[in-house]
């Protein structure tokens, strides 16, 4: 390597790992008040904690570091420009391209090294940092409650509209969905103006207060005329108390890793492999449900038992005339019976083929971004250089907000094109690779513009036009004058 080679590379890699450590940990920072809710209040010790940002960090990595690639470029080029130092090596004959080859070489690596440790690290960290999660959440159960929403809670679902004191302990609004073990559903509902959490230290029962509210238990009946009518009792309490057994849920083990079916924890052979199979399932879905829906016309019985006859009824009225009323009516009701089934067939399947369809699109989203992220490294780094060769300006003033700013265009673009793609709206592909197909195009004309010394924007090109047809129209005037 030589001298000049050396001098960048080493200018380059020492503002990388700074502002790499840098925006890793605020982003960590962002990552605690983020999930403080989920570990506030759990007498998690310190390692606990400590693990938990271990696993979370590495899934911060596609965000970090392709932010630190495009800042690091236009800072060191920009300092190179601000001190000179790229007008003495033009003056020696190197060019933009002869300065970026050794970083070339350095970003190449790194690329290739972003895209194992997306295929690799991320999916073992992401396993880790669910699984950790889920168990933590179980955990002391009186600080899961949130405020509206269902809550599970082993034997019940509470919703409270408002937690207050100084633990939380007095509930507003309070609506429960009991669970039985005999039948599975939502058939006791009960609602309360008020509740209380009461337990004592150490011991694993929670008793929950309920005041002032109403008892509904639906009735099972065995009688089809009686389930018809839809039975249930109904009662009114002053004071109503549930115990909790919370023994299973502070004996929780938080090395338990029984979580294994999220697209992130997965690498592009298993990607590859479960997309395959969603894709067959999907498929044959389909064309389980058009053969269902073909079925149920009768078609086939139709065309099979159908025998020509030598007259032909006159059908100018419809085939229903040549019925009785009553007849005409059953056929009409049992033509619009089918019509309904159909309909609630079709739209219930739609639904559940929609979520399959989502879910499909979330597994390929996740195999091109391991991709893309690679990629993105490279085509943000020959945006980041040669735009800081040519704003010159070094340092974390002007370079931070124009790396900001770009790559907040880069990453909300990228966000709404893949909320895009998993509602089926463009294609993963698009949703995945939108954004960087974007800035490829941005990077090649900054580096055009940087290698040929213009500026970020050419105003005299702009208004060239402009000044010729003013000149042309000027010329024909004097020309009529003459």
């Amino acid at each position: 390597m030589k001298i000049l080679d050396r001098y960048i590379f080493i200018s380059y890699l020492k503002t990388f790992f700074t502002v790499f450590i840098i925006l890793m940990f605020i982003f960590v920072l962002q990552t605690i008040w983020l999930y403080i809710g989920e570990l506030a209040g759990k007498d998690l010790d310190f390692m606990i904690i400590l693990k938990f940002l271990l696993y979370f960090s590495p899934k911060l990595v596609p965000l970090v570091l392709p932010l630190t690639i495009l800042l690091t470029s236009i800072m060191t080029f920009g300092n190179f420009a601000e001190n000179y130092e790229f007008a003495a090596m033009k003056s020696a004959g190197i060019s933009l391209q002869r300065a970026m080859r050794s970083l070339t070489f350095f970003i190449l690596v790194v690329s290739v090294t972003a895209f194992l440790f997306a295929n690799n690290v991320i999916p073992a960290a992401e396993f880790k940092s669910i699984n950790l999660r889920k168990n933590i959440s179980q955990l002391k159960p009186a600080m899961v409650i949130s405020e509206g929403v269902f809550n599970d809670l082993g034997q019940i679902n509470i919703k409270v509209d408002d937690k207050h004191g100084e633990n939380d302990q007095y509930l507003e609004n309070v609506i429960i969905h009991k669970k039985s073990d005999r039948r599975t559903g939502n058939y006791t509902v009960i609602k309360a103006t008020e509740g209380e959490l009461v337990g004592n230290k150490g011991s694993d029962i929670l008793s929950l207060i309920l005041k002032d509210g109403n008892y509904y238990d639906e009735i099972q009946s065995t009688s089809p005329g009686s389930r018809a009518k839809k039975p249930f009792a109904k009662s009114y309490f002053e004071e109503y108390i549930i115990n909790m057994d919370l023994s299973g849920f502070n004996d929780v083990d938080l090395d338990d890793e029984k979580y294994s079916n999220s697209h992130n924890m997965l690498n592009t052979s298993e990607l590859n492999k479960t997309i395959d199979s969603f894709s067959t399932s999907y498929n044959q879905e389909i064309a389980v449900l058009s053969k269902s829906m073909y079925n149920r016309t009768g078609l086939d019985n139709f065309l099979r038992n159908q025998e020509p006859l030598d007259t032909v009824a006159n059908l100018e009225n419809g085939i229903l005339p040549l019925y009785e009323p009553y007849r005409a009516s059953q056929i009409i009701n049992l033509a619009l019976g089918n019509v309904n089934g159909l309909v609630a067939i079709v739209t219930t399947k739609q639904a559940e083929l929609n979520q399959a369809a989502k879910r499909l699109n979330k597994f390929e989203i996740a195999l091109h971004e391991k991709y893309v992220f690679a990629v993105a490294c490279i085509v943000l780094f020959f945006v980041g250089a040669p735009l800081g060769a040519i704003i010159r300006k070094g340092g974390l003033g002007l370079p931070m907000v124009v790396a900001v700013l770009m790559f907040l265009t880069y990453h909300f673009i990228g966000i709404f094109a893949k909320n895009s793609a998993e509602d089926g709206t463009i294609s993963p592909f698009w949703g995945s690779w939108l954004s960087t197909l974007i800035m490829l195009p941005l990077g090649i004309l900054l580096t055009y513009r940087a290698t040929t010394d213009q500026g970020l924007f050419s105003f005299g090109a702009l208004f060239a036009p402009l000044k010729k047809l003013l000149k042309k129209a000027h010329i024909m005037g004097r020309n009529e004058k003459v």
